[in-house]
């Protein structure tokens, strides 16, 4: 009999132990969950639910750790675009609005979050990254705030590749869709050149005609031949920025005008 007893006993105090031990965890979990140590709150919930015969809310706690998950994926996306992980923060927005279909808030928040880490690499002049961002933003969240800077992005790009003598976007790490945009703000870009050198030139020959009205100099004088020269030498090259931009974009209107303008006064 007084075995028994002794058995008896002893399981009264495991289960004892067992609650105790769930009690001093959950407290531990809700401390952690007040100090928004959402990762570690989780954690100590999970170890609660595993004791047995924990005499805790298990449903309540099941509601906690089902608010703390999402939670916790957008903190982790959260810092992985602040570390310029862009992937990997969109794989994680993606799989957690995959596991919490009925969280609103994360579509919203990752619209917002690549918008904003868009605005900081614009304003840095890293403008490749921030069409990156501005795209994300867009297209896989619906921010319709984003495509506009993600055109002014692409246009940035653009103009540097421009700047550059580039002809090609082939190297550009872009989606398809923002390739077809960078190829047109590419030939933009040229043709913005070619309206820059044809204006000089247009600018100097009239300078030298109006001389000539004037009477201060006459088409025979080597210095107007001199004026002429040094006009038609802005205009071959404006022919050439502008035969770039009609090679990238053969519809490109002002292109054609602005080249037909050239030829005709060469």
């Amino acid at each position: 009999m007084k075995k028994v007893v002794l058995l008896v006993v002893a399981v009264c105090f495991t289960v004892f132990s067992f609650a105790q031990d769930a009690a001093e965890k959950m407290n531990q979990a809700n401390e952690a969950l007040q100090n928004k140590e959402y990762v570690k709150a989780l954690e100590l919930y999970q170890e609660v639910l595993a004791i047995p015969d924990h005499g805790q809310d298990a449903e309540g706690i099941k509601s906690t750790i089902n608010q703390l998950k999402p939670v916790i994926a957008k903190d982790d996306a959260s810092n992985a675009i602040d570390s310029k992980e862009y992937d990997k923060a969109l794989e994680i927005y993606k799989a957690a609005m995959t596991e919490f279909p009925d969280d609103e808030s994360l579509a919203s928040q990752a619209g917002v979050k690549f918008y904003n880490a868009g605005i900081v690499s614009y304003k840095a002049k890293s403008y490749l990254e921030a069409a990156k961002c501005f795209t994300i933003s867009e297209v896989d969240f619906k921010n319709d705030k984003a495509e506009k800077y993600k055109n002014a992005s692409l246009k940035k790009v653009a103009e540097d590749l421009a700047a550059e003598g580039k002809t090609s976007v082939e190297e550009v790490d872009v989606c398809a869709e923002n390739k077809t945009i960078l190829i047109s703000s590419l030939a933009n870009a040229y043709v913005m050149q070619g309206n820059e050198l044809y204006k000089k030139g247009a600018e100097v020959l009239s300078a030298a005609n109006q001389k000539v009205n004037d009477g201060a100099m006459s088409t025979a004088d080597d210095a107007y031949a001199a004026e002429v020269a040094k006009a038609k030498k802005e205009f071959v090259a404006a022919i050439e920025v502008l035969d770039k931009a009609l090679a990238l974009d053969a519809s490109n209107a002002n292109a054609t005008k602005l080249l037909e303008a050239c030829k005709a006064v060469q």
